[in-house]
Formats: C-alpha cells, structure tokens, sequence
C-alpha cells in the first residue's frame, strides 16, 4: 500500500530522457499528456508503423525517430535514457530481448497474454538485470493515493466489503488487437481494479469469476465479468464490469465503494464514463452514520496517474524511492489472479490462491 498525503507522486530529482516502443493510443491521450505535464522529456519514438512513429513525434516535438528497435536502444543509450514499451502483450517478450542489458524500463499492462508468458518476462527482466515495472497506475490515481492513505491510517477501521462497478459503453474496436484474442476484459480492463485491490489489502485467498462474450460485439472474448474475491480476515470484494451500455450516458457508472467498520469511501473513475475523453475523478468519504463529504482532487486518473508510475520508476532508478510499486515481480502476482480468475470462470469453481508471505489487509512497504 502507498501510504502518502499526496495527490501526485513526487519528480525525479534527474529527470531521464524517455524513448518510446510503441506509439499507439494510450501514449497520445495519456503517456505524453502526463509526462509533460511533469516537465518529464521524450527523447525518441519507434513503432513498426513508421507513420504513427511520424505522426507522434510531430504533434509531441518529440526529436528523434528510431528507425528500428535497435535504433531505438541506442538512442536511449546515448542519452541515458529510459524506456516506454507501450506494444501489445503478445510483443512485451520479444521487445525486450532487444532492449540493452541493465536498462530503465517501463512496461504497459498487461504482464503478457497469460500466467505463463508473465513468468517468462520476468524470468528475461531478472536475466537482463532490468529495472522494470509495469504500467499498473491507478495505483496512483489522485484519488487512490488519498484512499491508500486512509487505509494506511486506519481510518476506515477494518475493511469489510469493496465493490468495482463499471457499466459503460467501451469501444473496443478502437484496439484492433483486442479482436479475436482468447482474453480480453480481465486482462485488458478488470486487471487495473485487480492489482488496486492486492496494493490495498494484500493477497486474495480465493476468487470466483463468471466472463461472457456480449452478442453486441462479436469476434470479442469476454466483455461482460462478475468476480468475488476473498481476503484474509473475512474481506470480500467484488467487480461487476459490462461495457456495451449505448443509452442515456447517464445511466453509466464506474464507482469503487471501500466499506471499513469505522467509515467508507466512495469513488468515481471518470475516464470510463467517456473513454478517452472522460469526465473527472471524484472521491468521497463518509463515517458510520454520518453524510458523505467531498475530498478536493488534483486530477484524475487519466491522464496524471501515468505521471505517477514513470516518476516512481526514475526515482527508484535513481535512489530516491525505496519501491517500485509496480515492479515486474509484483505485477506477476496480479497476472496470478487475473489467471485464478479465468480459471474459475472456466471450470465453474472457487478457485484457491497461496497464501503470499506479504499477505494482510494492509500493506506498506
């Protein structure tokens, strides 16, 4: 858990330049907005559709375009740079068994295509002697860096039940990727709320989950996910996610409700109400018996949170952090769920996960 009263993660004292491996969607609209915003500088670009490389680097300035991956190595090399790998899960492996040993390196969710695949990344990052984390940053959205730090303090008493609800409408053809791939909503989208549980209250103990396709897009695996996971102590905590709602925006939602012994806190997720525009994040909090009070927010989760991983990469590369929060080795015990989770969804059954040495309800590093 981070325990912090800031809404934003800290700079690095020596910013590094940044290249970027990929330079789809998600690193216009989030990845280059946040950076920037933090005074963090993109030094270099590749993709392998040299046209999106081109168009990126002119509507950012950003000066050098690579002109293979190679390239892109040594451009971060001359400059010391770090790396954004922003590609599909089935490249993350490929792509850094070409990127130079001992390098800085940031990797966009998922951890691979499956439980397996994580471990073979991970077993590369240790071999390669990386320094790398995983783009897991609603960890550090503005709100859930305050909901870390209530929990952190105690002061919602003892968690009792959480529930992630999302009912919106996502397109998903927007990522041509995501047709036709066996995964899709746990490993591209519940993922997020996955891994904000574990850094909130450890370890889940045991997970149900129910995935479906959704007859209103077809060629796509699951889109449609119900799952209940079991902590230590008698927690629960459950996602309910449907993305084909195409009526009155109002009805949509994205909310996280934390219910402890002592008070509760309630959340919005803004950018799933109107993706990739969004609306703005909201956090409320409420004592047993008393009314919910507004907290005043610096941002939401898109795009400031993507600032958040990245500065906490360079400043752990550089010293000045203690934890990686998103560290490779902690990502593979979110790709640890997120497989219990198919698994369950697959066979029918609770699934039972190990008991982790770091498990708990809260934890801080």
């Amino acid at each position: 858990m981070i325990d912090t009263a800031r809404q934003t993660w800290p700079r690095p004292k020596r910013p590094r330049p940044i290249v970027f491996i990929g330079a789809g969607g998600i690193v216009r609209a989030a990845h280059l907005p946040a950076y920037r915003a933090q005074g963090l500088v993109a030094h270099g670009v590749f993709d392998v559709r040299p046209a999106a490389a081109r168009a990126l680097a002119r509507d950012f300035a950003i000066p050098r375009i690579a002109k293979s991956l190679a390239h892109a190595a040594q451009l971060a090399l001359e400059v010391e740079g770090v790396f954004d790998v922003a590609v599909p899960a089935d490249q993350v492996l490929s792509v850094l068994g070409e990127l130079p040993d001992r390098a800085v390196v940031l990797i966009q969710k998922p951890l691979g295509r499956d439980l397996a695949e994580a471990r073979k990344i991970v077993a590369l990052c240790r071999k390669k002697r990386l320094t790398a984390a995983v783009n897991f940053q609603l960890r550090f959205a503005p709100n859930m860096l305050v909901l870390q730090h209530q929990l952190a303090r105690g002061r919602l008493g003892r968690p009792v039940d959480v529930e992630v609800h999302t009912r919106t409408h996502t397109p998903w053809s927007q990522w041509t990727f995501l047709r036709g791939i066996p995964r899709l909503e746990i490993l591209y989208h519940s993922i997020h709320s996955i891994d904000l549980l574990r850094a909130c209250f450890g370890e889940p103990r045991t997970v149900f989950a129910d995935a479906r396709p959704d007859p209103l897009f077809p060629g796509y695996a699951d889109t449609r996910v119900a799952a209940v996971l079991g902590f230590q102590g008698g927690l629960r905590a459950t996602i309910h996610t449907a993305h084909s709602h195409e009526f009155d925006p109002e009805g949509r939602s994205s909310t996280l409700l934390v219910e402890g012994t002592r008070a509760a806190a309630r959340a919005t997720l803004g950018v799933n109400l109107d993706y990739p525009r969004g609306r703005p994040d909201s956090l409320e909090l409420c004592a047993r018996r008393g009314r919910w009070k507004k907290v005043p927010l610096e941002g939401s989760w898109f795009p400031e949170a993507f600032a958040g991983t990245m500065c906490n990469l360079q400043r752990f590369a550089e010293g000045s952090d203690p934890l990686l929060h998103t560290e490779v080795g902690d990502a593979l015990k979110t790709m640890t769920v997120v497989e219990a989770c198919y698994r369950a969804a697959e066979r029918g059954t609770t699934q039972a996960l190990a008991p982790s040495p770091s498990d708990g309800n809260a934890r801080n590093p």
